[in-house]
């Protein structure tokens, strides 16, 4: 594979809206071989995708990979759960958080990397209650609305 900027930038809008991002992670990711083509196709989606551990191993569910459109019967399962490949230490330390009351660990990005590795970004992140989604939209409809007032004059 020839060493290019790969473009490949999948996001989930939804975590920062539903959840309060407080500390970021970069993971590794074990896919087959017809998930990282499909990857590289862009067609990924981390709507739902969260994590969780199974004993000390840190797995993603809910990300669902496209099946690859050239694949054959080896095609893999759209919606399966994926280990992530992080440091002990930092499993040690997203395992103690997610266990305290209101902490969970979503996906927030998934991207290929210059060494043309996936790699998914995942958030340590506290719900957000109804009011600070308000607060939240009012806060950018109000920048919105100065921007827009800055331009025009």
């Amino acid at each position: 594979m020839s060493k290019q900027k790969s473009n490949i930038n999948i996001r989930n809008k939804k975590a920062s809206f539903n959840f309060e991002l407080t500390e970021k992670f970069v993971a590794g990711i074990v896919l087959a071989g017809t998930e990282i083509k499909s990857v590289r196709e862009g067609r990924a989606n981390l709507a739902d995708a969260y994590c969780f551990f199974v004993g000390e191993e840190l797995w993603v569910s809910g990300m669902n990979i496209a099946e690859y459109t050239h694949g054959s019967y080896n095609n893999h399962d759209p919606s399966r759960d994926r280990k992530l490949l992080l440091n002990r230490r930092e499993l040690r330390k997203l395992k103690k958080k997610s266990q305290e009351k209101g902490f969970t660990i979503v996906a927030t990005k998934l991207f290929i990397n210059e060494r043309g590795l996936a790699k998914l970004e995942i958030a340590l992140a506290r719900g957000k209650r109804e009011y600070d989604k308000r607060q939240d939209i009012k806060k950018r409809d109000m920048s919105r609305e100065m921007d827009r007032l800055a331009g025009s004059s």
